[in-house]
């Protein structure tokens, strides 16, 4: 199983959209609000070398934003 990871803000529309498209999937994940948590978003700004979110790390693979055909693909599904 992949090890999937979105950083993400509570008022991000894509980022509902992605925990969405991961609940429907059955795809487990871990979620860290880069609002709250300066450590957390440090360290999506050195994954990504940006603020924006989301950030999806799946394995080691880094997507910004909520790319549906990407995630398909890392993913599996």
């Amino acid at each position: 199983m992949k090890k999937v990871t979105m950083y993400s803000t509570p008022t991000c529309h894509y980022c509902s959209l992605a925990k969405e498209y991961f609940d429907q999937n059955k795809v487990k994940y871990e979620v860290f609000d880069v609002a709250s948590d300066m450590e957390r978003r440090r360290e999506m700004m050195e994954k990504s070398g940006q603020l924006g979110v989301p950030v999806i790390v799946i394995d080691k693979d880094v997507i910004v934003g909520f790319d549906r055909p990407k995630l398909a693909q890392l993913l599996g599904i």
